[in-house]
């Protein structure tokens, strides 16, 4: 499919770039006119949407971090909004939406994921790439649903691999097709931006499809997967027969700052390197009466095993760390519930029992653990580290995650980091890969440290002009207003306070090892 849609994309293109204008940006060809690009195994459709006018599509849970809702979208400028159908197998119902600047393209494409078993198109995303000049796409690849569910996958194989990598791929292949025939030329840029699954996405594009994109932001990777929901399952075997309550949650998370948070010469409420924190939840066992100011001995066996990493017991491997200190205001989620984490649980029943009924009271670590590695076989999972292919053709490849993450270990992504190092050479992973911990940042976004950062211009700035991040500034806000910023700094520097001025502001901190 990607050769005969690129000649296709090429033939339209030499039609609309006879009477576009030939200074740049290239001026845009009629939305409507892009119906009428032939694309093998693709149907479309367009449609010019005025600035402020797009009525709210539905969102789904896990494709954004915050469902936008209408201001939002009275914000965006006009594009032509592209929606197409792919069906690059037999069983394939692939959606994507391209989203193009009337006026204001920088003549860069932005591919941007989703989240979970994703199932929705990720719309806050495409506002957001919109708005920064971007012609932007984003797919459900392949299916519709909530995200917490893998049921589309029983029984559709083929669906199964549009979501592990196949919806992806086939989404950047067209919509760089649709985008040089609207501009009447190729994107000078390709970048791929996601969180969670869409972290694991770009990850999988570099490590399968090294010429799709130029640089790639990937925050909060799920990228091993069968090993990360085996861990979350035996997590959840313990948690589940004793939530933790709020009550019980916030005196840990309180218990952990009291701890260690002035260990970073700051009291502020985050924990800038959760691993010189010695904190032992242990200390806070009931000695007597149960009561709001202990934990009962089941409640002390559930916060062990967040903070545990989740190990083979035979061999002794880890199979997946533990969450970090600090990560503990978030784990109503998945500790404080009697249900199993959703995405864990429809994965072994779905995925690799293919059994409905399957409970996950008869999870075994060890065994089935070993199980979903070996019905995985690297289909969904991103764990390759070799990167030289994508580094060869000068791709770059940012790399975030935060330290407070209640649902992925920001530590398998610290693994990842040495690994794609080790495979590569310390000289030539020091030009193409940064990693960068966010010291407060929950699961993708939110949480008391300053989580709001602008990474696509960093790596902007890395791709365009060879600048290599070395610090990118964060913002915190409290009802709509910044009231911190910090800088971010490339692991494993810390953010040191200089001693000097308000400890609120960027400038008085710098990236430092940490002591």
């Amino acid at each position: 499919m990607t050769a005969k849609t690129l000649a296709a994309a090429a033939s339209f293109a030499m039609l609309v770039a006879a009477t576009a204008r030939a200074q740049p940006p290239p001026a845009p060809a009629s939305c409507e006119r892009l119906a009428a690009l032939t694309l093998p195994q693709t149907v479309i459709r367009a449609e010019l949407v005025a600035a402020g006018a797009l009525t709210p599509p539905p969102s789904q849970p896990f494709s954004e971090a915050t469902p936008p809702g209408p201001p939002f979208f009275a914000a965006l400028p006009a594009f032509c909004r592209v929606s197409a159908t792919l069906k690059p197998s037999s069983d394939s119902d692939i959606k994507i939406e391209v989203w193009l600047p009337v006026g204001g393209w920088n003549r860069k494409f932005q591919g941007v994921g989703n989240g979970g078993w994703s199932g929705g198109v990720a719309y806050r995303a495409l506002g957001d790439a919109l708005r920064s000049g971007y012609a932007a796409a984003s797919t459900d690849t392949g299916h519709v649903g909530s995200g917490f569910d893998a049921s589309f996958a029983f029984g559709h194989p083929e669906k199964l691999t549009d979501f592990a990598y196949r919806a992806v791929h086939e989404m950047t292949v067209t919509a760089k097709a649709i985008v040089s025939a609207y501009y009447g030329g190729e994107p000078r840029r390709s970048y791929w931006n996601g969180c969670s699954s869409g972290g694991k996405q770009g990850l999988k594009e570099a490590q399968r499809f090294p010429d799709d994109y130029d640089g790639i932001v990937a925050i909060a990777p799920a990228n091993n997967w069968p090993r990360m929901l085996s861990a979350g399952l035996a997590i959840s075997q313990t948690t589940t027969q004793a939530p933790l309550t709020r009550e019980a949650i916030a005196l840990i998370a309180k218990a952990v700052l009291d701890t260690c948070d002035a260990l970073d010469g700051v009291k502020d409420g985050v924990l800038e390197n959760p691993r010189a924190c010695r904190f032992d939840v242990a200390t806070l066992a009931c000695k007597a009466t149960a009561d709001n100011t202990c934990l009962t001995a089941p409640q002390l066996a559930s916060a062990q095993a967040m903070y545990r990493d989740a190990v083979n017991a035979r061999t002794g491997e880890r199979i997946f760390p533990g969450f970090a200190a600090g990560s503990e205001a978030g784990w109503a989620l998945f500790a404080g519930t009697a249900e199993p984490f959703p995405i864990a649980d429809s994965y072994f029943k779905f995925v690799v029992y293919k059994d409905p009924a399957w409970n996950f009271r008869q999870f075994v670590l060890d065994r089935d653990g070993a199980s979903a590695d070996r019905i995985d076989a690297g289909l969904i999972s991103a764990t390759d580290p070799n990167l030289k292919p994508y580094f060869g053709r000068a791709g770059k490849l940012l790399m975030l995650h935060g330290w407070s993450d209640e649902l992925i270990s920001p530590v398998n992504t610290i693994d990842y980091y040495r690994q794609v190092v080790d495979a590569v050479g310390v000289a030539a992973a020091a030009g193409s890969v940064q990693l960068f911990m966010v010291p407060g940042m929950r699961h993708c976004a939110g949480g008391p440290g300053p989580n709001v950062f602008d990474a696509v211009a960093a790596l902007d700035a890395w791709v365009e002009q060879g600048r290599v991040p070395t610090r990118i500034v964060a913002t915190h806000m409290a009802r709509g207003v910044v009231d911190r910023t910090r800088p971010l700094c490339p692991y494993p520097q810390v953010a040191e306070y200089t001693g000097t001025g308000s400890t609120d502001q960027a400038e008085n901190f710098v990236c430092a090892a940490p002591r």
